[in-house]
């Protein structure tokens, strides 16, 4: 696994796997993401408050689903530990994007700068995956079409 510091962090990436939850219909229903879970790692004492997030929904190829990127924002803080559950967290600033504002992960895949990407390499590694700077540039264009 690459490391990731902050000389070369781009944004960082949460995923929501729709196999295990009804991503579609939760963010019809209310796209605003305040709160996602991550695993504690390195990575939590590298998260600040104003980075940026993009949003990554996976699930079964067999589903006629858009996977792929549907969100950006930022952190609204750094990740803390629910008392009761245990477990982490990180608070957002995200919104998911309509349908037609999502980057599907084939047309992500056939862009060569992003080739490389930490959520194709090991696409079951746990929350916060990253992008490079680099790697965030190419995404931003693809948001921007």
């Amino acid at each position: 696994m690459r490391r990731v510091d902050a000389d070369n962090l781009g944004a960082w990436l949460i995923k929501g796997n729709a196999d295990h939850a009804d991503l579609t219909g939760r963010f019809a229903r209310e796209p605003r993401v305040t709160r996602w879970c991550v695993q504690p790692s390195y990575r939590l004492e590298l998260m600040r408050a104003g980075q940026p997030v993009l949003f990554w929904a996976s699930g079964s190829r067999r589903r006629d689903i858009p996977y792929g990127i549907w969100g950006l924002g930022r952190l609204a803080g750094p990740p803390d530990r629910d008392a009761a559950e245990g477990g982490w967290s990180v608070p957002l600033d995200l919104v998911i994007s309509p349908e037609a504002g999502r980057v599907r992960r084939e047309l992500l895949r056939a862009d060569t700068e992003l080739a490389a990407l930490e959520v194709f390499r090991q696409p079951q590694a746990a929350n916060p995956s990253f992008v490079t700077r680099r790697e965030f540039a190419a995404i931003a264009r693809h948001l921007a079409a």
